[in-house]
């Protein structure tokens, strides 16, 4: 009974983990930063119908849905990912890694960072 209990703990924990615990070595960076653009691909991972309404210009736009069927057509370059929240931002920062990507930094739509560079 006890190592059933044990296997159910790891389980729900190993979700959370992925879902909800921020990505170490990641750090939010201000979209302004016009540096970003050119060296890196900036990858919008919000849905298509809140993107389009609030427009990143050269920005790769692969809902995080899709994420899994359209990362092929990401071009491996560093990558800079554009989340509405913070679980979008987590689970695709991983997913991202798991594939072999190097994710520089991240944004999110729904706050700004409070300092460029500042971990959150």
């Amino acid at each position: 009974m006890i190592y059933l209990q044990f296997i159910l703990f790891a389980i729900v924990f190993s979700i959370l983990y992925k879902r909800y615990f921020p990505v170490s070595g990641v750090q939010c960076i201000d979209i302004k930063n016009t540096q970003l653009e050119k060296r890196n691909v900036l990858l919008d991972l919000r849905d298509y119908d809140v993107s389009s309404k609030d427009p990143i210009p050269g920005a790769v736009n692969i809902p995080i849905a899709y994420l899994k069927r359209y990362s092929h057509t990401i071009p491996k370059k560093e990558v800079h990912v554009i989340a509405e929240n913070p679980l979008e931002k987590n689970i695709g920062i991983r997913y991202l890694r798991k594939k072999g990507y190097k994710v520089l930094g991240y944004t999110l739509t729904e706050c700004t960072c409070k300092k460029a560079g500042s971990a959150a």
